[in-house]
């Protein structure tokens, strides 16, 4: 992953509240990582800082899963697949008992494979907390670290607009524009717009903007541009996404009939 790029998915990936047993001022667990998106270039290892700021002595589980990205780009734990880095990571410990305020330090590593494909491999570093056995807490959380182990090799960027079409979703209007990733390395998105124009006398009617995402290697996505002002009639449609990390900026124009 680029160091430049606005990060989409450093947010923690679930929160799996089970039964109640909150505090009201403070919860008994209230787990946080940082960083919360690792980077590694090959065989590398970096420490993440894991930090109980809840009431209660937690032990949580480390664990290595699979990571995608939804076509609105929606962080989900996925099995794993031809991309996954999951099974290229070491992880140490893979258990930490933290007291309440305190916090620890994971070790993540990784170690690729001999031949390796070049580019970008996603995983996650699952965080998932038990209650140690005195308190008889039942509250469980899932946290995710996003993880980007970059292979050596011939990088390859070829980010491609595709379709797009008016949509309506709860209420709002928006365009949709299908993008795929047929390249090697995740693809950030960032201030696309969508410049609209009167077919027929050239005026400028609006410019819509998205919110920054990332498409991973080998996806599709969706961009959405939301859209309040009544557009009829048939639009020219300029779609505009700036050049960032290295990459030439993006355009393609469009016929549509809003």
């Amino acid at each position: 992953m680029i160091a430049a790029v606005v990060r989409i998915c450093t947010a923690a990936l679930a929160f799996v509240p089970a039964s109640a047993g909150t505090d009201a001022a403070r919860p008994p667990v209230l787990l946080a990582a940082a960083p919360a998106h690792v980077t590694l270039a090959g065989n590398a290892r970096t420490v993440v800082r894991v930090t109980n700021s809840g009431t209660k002595s937690v032990v949580v589980d480390v664990a290595p899963a699979g990571f995608a990205l939804g076509l609105r780009g929606r962080p989900r734990v996925v099995a794993g697949g031809v991309r996954s880095a999951a099974r290229w990571l070491l992880l140490r410990p893979r258990r930490l008992a933290l007291a309440p305020r305190a916090a620890g330090s994971l070790v993540v590593i990784s170690k690729l494979p001999r031949r390796a494909e070049p580019g970008d491999h996603d995983a996650l570093v699952l965080l998932i907390t038990r209650p140690v056995k005195s308190t008889h807490l039942a509250v469980r959380l899932r946290l995710g670290v996003t993880v980007v182990v970059r292979a050596p090799g011939k990088i390859v960027r070829a980010l491609e607009l595709r379709r797009l079409r008016r949509e309506r979703r709860g209420g709002v209007r928006l365009l949709e524009l299908v993008v795929a990733n047929r390249g090697n390395v995740t693809e950030p998105v960032v201030h696309a717009r969508a410049v609209v124009t009167s077919t027929r006398n050239g005026r400028r009617i609006a410019t819509l903007v998205t919110g920054v995402r990332e498409v991973l290697p080998r996806t599709v996505g969706l961009l959405e541009f939301p859209f309040r002002k009544r557009l009829r009639g048939l639009m020219t449609v300029r779609i505009v996404i700036p050049s960032v990390a290295g990459r030439g900026a993006l355009r393609r124009t469009y016929r549509l009939r809003l």
